[in-house]
């Protein structure tokens, strides 16, 4: 795994993309991220859910998923970078879904909400960046409430092995360009999550050479 870029240049490149961050994402996977976002939506949120959408950027997460789930769902959009937000601002408005998202800045690893609270949670792509991934699953899963459903997309190397070569020398490539790449690289959760307290649900790779993204459903365990 690559060692991550220092946060401050992640959130210099995350301010300077917003701009361009959403044409970049689905051109550059060929639409992977959204079929990605929908098939967690479709299989976690549900009419009523308050949804905790962690690292949501743009808010292109939070949109789908009140979309698809009925009218009575809220998502709270977290995100260290006010550019991102201010994106978010406006899909909320064009969707006219103001009053079903509120827009916070924080820190994934220090969520600014109390234990228990949300029915949902959802990282797309938002873990690829950190330096250390699985504390922002600990602090996702602390303000998950009990049997509550987490679901996470992240970049992940190809089972196959000529492909994971093949995967490992693009994302070589790419990471010398950060406006490119996002900071974003190939991470392995499963093996930390694995020692948590929640059920995999389901565990899914998705793809194609050199582009995967690793898919988890998982499930709070009540203690």
């Amino acid at each position: 795994m690559l060692e991550a870029l220092h946060k401050d240049l992640v959130k210099k490149v995350y301010d300077k993309a917003s701009g361009y961050y959403d044409w970049l994402h689905h051109v550059g996977t060929f639409n992977l991220d959204q079929k990605g976002r929908k098939y967690l939506v479709n299989r976690i949120v549900k009419n009523g859910d308050l949804i905790l959408d962690a690292g949501g950027g743009t808010g292109t997460t939070s949109i789908l998923a009140l979309k698809e789930s009925g009218g009575q769902a809220k998502s709270v959009v977290l995100d260290f970078s006010e550019n991102m937000l201010e994106k978010a601002k406006e899909k909320a408005r064009k969707n006219n879904f103001e009053d079903r998202i509120t827009l916070k800045v924080g820190d994934m690893y220090d969520i600014p909400f109390p234990d228990n609270y949300f029915d949902v949670v959802i990282s797309t792509y938002s873990t690829c960046p950190l330096d250390d991934p699985l504390k922002a699953v600990k602090e996702m899963l602390r303000v998950l409430k009990p049997n509550g459903l987490m679901g996470i997309a992240h970049s992940s190397q190809a089972e196959n092995g000529m492909a994971r070569k093949l995967g490992n020398w693009m994302e070589r490539v790419i990471w010398k360009f950060p406006r490119l790449s996002m900071g974003c690289r190939n991470i392995d959760l499963l093996t930390g999550i694995n020692k948590m307290n929640v059920e995999i649900i389901e565990n899914k790779l998705i793809g194609f050479i050199p582009w995967f993204f690793r898919i988890l459903v998982l499930r709070k365990v009540e203690n």
